[in-house]
Parts: structure tokens; C-alpha cells; sequence
């Protein structure tokens, strides 16, 4: 432990990162502790938290203002991909810690620090998130995980030692979810969500809106403008990349959508449930994914679909800065070239449901779609494209009947 004298840590304010400084300091020799915590749209959460890290031991406290990286270099790439995870998780979480990390690596490097030590359990996946992008950007710098080496074995443990230190904390025993907040979404882990026959409460839980059940019973409409998968406007106002998802994040909200009750595969491996609140992503997701649907031809739609697939695989298991995410990334980024258009969309209780959508580089065509008379289409064509089709099932079940009758 000699040789750890300075020890910088990603901190958030919680429960874990608030008692991991006096606990630094009691098995590292009194080292010099130095916070940094990323602002990627926690809002409220950041208030305070600079007093509270000096006073709880820390010599200081970064905040770095990472959040229009965060939504245009980081949310923007993987939602131009649709990539999601088990169809259900838009990857909040996941692309907020590489980003994170590679700043704490920054200033790690800049102050010279011993080791860089972060909160996450021995059983999440955020631990591979910010470890493997330390490796990306400092191979040789030492981690310190406290949650794989201390004495405390849960969160009811955490809350005792907080209270023993006289640590102030925004939380109880019966409010002790395990949250995860960003401008993209809010996540829910723990308590009575741990037995997934429980219906969540949402009258409890939800902070980025409301229920379905309470949402207005008048539908929103919106139009979201699109230039090479990138959303650049809302009802024609232009919107940087944070203004857009806080804008959508208030629409989707009081509209109900967005809540995500999934039980997902970790990385680790083992199965976690969770309650995701993402009402600004959501819209994004859809709206992008209708305005391909008429910019992209057949191949390349189906194809992209497989790709977004491996790509939230990628983002999920922490793999951002590798030579195949970026690659995949650069395959997404050609398909985006046409991906240009408006979205008009219905918000309603829960749904979002379309109504209307146009480009000018739309690969649909209405006379050769239509059901009515047209001199574009002939019929007859199908006649031999089906006999060429067909032919190897034609020549199969030809050689089955054959054998049969050979018997």
C-alpha cells in the first residue's frame, strides 16, 4: 500500500463513492484522495458535491462538463447504429462510462497519480466498462476496486459505515435503489425490483416522467428533423444534441414513454432486472428508425439491423474505444449518408405512433407501390422472377418425388 499515495476516484455523490474516501484514507496510509466526478446530465445530483467531497476527505473535486460530448460523440453514433440491447435497454449507462473514464484517465495522468479507483460492484458491469477503457488510455495505471476487496457485503453495511463517518447521504433504508442518472435516461436496480413477478411502483420510482395511466389524455404531435441520422430539430426549432434530448425528455415524460421493465443478461452473467426510464431516447430511436425505412434500400436495412445488434453488444460489455466498434461505426456512418428527413409523430399514453414521413433521397416511390393503374410495374415480370426464385425448392421437391416413387 506504500507506493499508492495518490489515488483519484470517479465520484458521484452516492452511497458507494461517498464512504470509498475515509475508506481510501484508512487502508491506503492517509493517501491523497482526489475526486472527479463526469457531468453528463445528472442535474440536481451535482449540487453540493463538491463540499460534500471535501468534507468526507478529498484534497478536491473535478466536475467536468462532459455532457454535449457525451450526446453527440457518444448517444449520437450508437443511436445512427439502432443499436439496443435485447431489444429493450438504449444503453444509458453503458456509453456514460467510457467517456467518464477517459477523463478520470486524463486528470489521473495530469496529477501524476498511483491509481485511479472507481465504485462499481464485483458484480456489475460497469467495472469492465471503466477498467477497459483505463487500459485503452493508461495500460500501466493500478486499479483500485473496493467493492472486490472490502469488508462490506451489502448496501445495508454501506448505510452503517456512512452513519458511523457521519456521512450525509440522500437516501434511506427504504429508498436505497440503485440509480444510475444521465441526461439520456434514469436507471432502477434493487429492493422489490429484485423479484421480477413485483410490478414496479412506478408512482414511487419514475423521476424523468409519468405512468401511462396519468399521462394526458390529449395526444402530443411532434416533427423531428433528421440530417444524416443526426436530429437537428424539433417542430423546426434547431436543437444542439443536449437541448434535443432535454426537449424530448419533457415531451416523452408527461407523455408516458420510455419505461423499460427488462431482465437482462450481464456481462458477468448473470441475469439483473431493472426499470429504465429513457422518454427522450425512445422518441430519438423510433423517429430515426421510420426515416430509415424509406432511405435505406432492402440490403442495407437488413444488414444495418444485424450490425446494431453486435454494436449494443459492443457498447453494453464496455468495448467502446476498440478497433471494431469503431469500425462498425464507420459502416453505420456511410448508410447515414441519405438518412436525411422530417418525422412527424402522435405521443400518446405510453405510444408513439406514427404520422408522417418524408425525405428527399426516399426510396419509395408511389407509382410503382401503388394498387392503382401505372406504366411503371409490369406484372408479368413477376411470372419468371418466381421461376428463378423457385427453383431450388422446384428441383428438390422433384428429386424427393422422385425417389419416392423409385421405391
Amino acid at each position: 500500500m506504500a507506493d499508492i499515495k495518490k489515488v483519484v476516484l470517479a465520484y458521484s455523490g452516492g452511497l458507494d463513492t461517498s464512504i470509498i474516501i475515509p475508506w481510501l484514507k484508512e487502508n491506503y496510509d492517509n493517501c491523497e484522495v482526489i475526486a472527479v466526478s463526469g457531468n453528463v446530465g445528472q442535474g440536481t445530483e451535482l449540487d453540493g458535491l463538491e463540499e460534500k467531497a471535501l468534507a468526507t476527505g478529498a484534497s478536491k473535486l473535478y466536475i467536468e462538463d462532459l455532457t454535449k460530448e457525451f450526446i453527440e460523440e457518444y448517444v449520437y453514433p450508437t443511436l445512427k447504429a439502432d443499436a439496443v440491447y435485447e431489444n429493450k435497454y438504449l444503453l444509458g449507462t453503458s456509453f456514460a462510462r467510457p467517456i467518464i473514464a477517459k477523463r478520470i484517465v486524463e486528470i489521473a495522468l495530469a496529477e501524476g497519480a498511483d491509481a485511479i479507483c472507481h465504485g462499481c460492484t464485483g458484480k456489475g458491469n460497469d467495472q469492465v466498462r471503466f477498467e477497459l477503457a483505463i487500459k485503452r488510455f493508461a495500460p500501466q495505471m493500478k486499479i483500485i476496486a473496493p467493492w472486490r476487496t472490502w469488508e462490506f457485503k451489502s448496501r445495508e453495511q454501506e448505510i452503517e459505515y456512512a452513519e458511523q463517518h457521519n456521512i450525509p447521504l440522500k437516501i434511506n433504508r427504504e429508498t436505497n435503489y440503485s440509480k444510475d442518472k444521465n441526461l439520456w435516461h434514469l436507471s432502477h436496480e434493487g429492493l422489490d425490483l429484485e423479484n421480477p413477478w413485483n410490478e414496479p411502483q412506478y408512482d414511487k420510482i419514475l423521476e424523468m416522467g409519468v405512468s401511462p395511466e396519468k399521462a394526458p389524455d390529449e395526444a402530443t404531435y411532434i416533427t423531428l428533423s433528421f440530417e444524416k441520422g443526426i436530429p437537428v430539430a424539433l417542430n423546426g426549432e434547431k436543437l444542439d444534441g443536449p437541448a434535443m434530448v432535454a426537449a424530448l425528455n419533457e415531451l416523452g415524460g408527461k407523455n408516458g414513454i420510455g419505461i423499460a421493465d427488462m431482465v437482462e443478461n450481464r456481462l458477468v452473467g448473470m441475469k439483473s432486472r431493472g426499470v429504465y426510464e429513457t422518454p427522450g431516447g425512445t422518441i430519438l430511436y423510433h423517429a430515426h428508425n421510420k426515416l430509415e425505412e424509406i432511405c435505406l434500400d432492402r440490403d442495407t436495412y437488413h444488414y444495418k439491423q444485424q450490425v446494431g445488434i453486435r454494436y449494443a453488444e459492443l457498447v453494453y460489455f464496455g468495448q467502446w474505444f476498440t478497433p471494431l466498434r469503431e469500425s462498425l461505426a464507420a459502416f453505420v456512418d456511410k448508410t447515414q449518408e441519405t438518412v436525411t428527413g422530417d418525422v412527424r409523430l402522435k405521443l400518446y399514453k405510453g405510444n408513439i405512433i406514427d404520422a408522417g414521413v418524408k425525405s428527399p433521397y426516399s426510396l419509395y416511390d408511389e407509382d410503382i407501390a401503388t394498387f392503382d393503374e401505372d406504366e411503371v410495374y409490369d406484372q408479368n415480370d413477376s411470372a419468371g422472377f418466381i421461376n428463378l426464385f423457385g427453383l431450388p425448392i422446384k428441383v428438390q421437391a422433384m428429386k424427393e418425388q422422385a425417389a419416392k416413387n423409385s421405391k
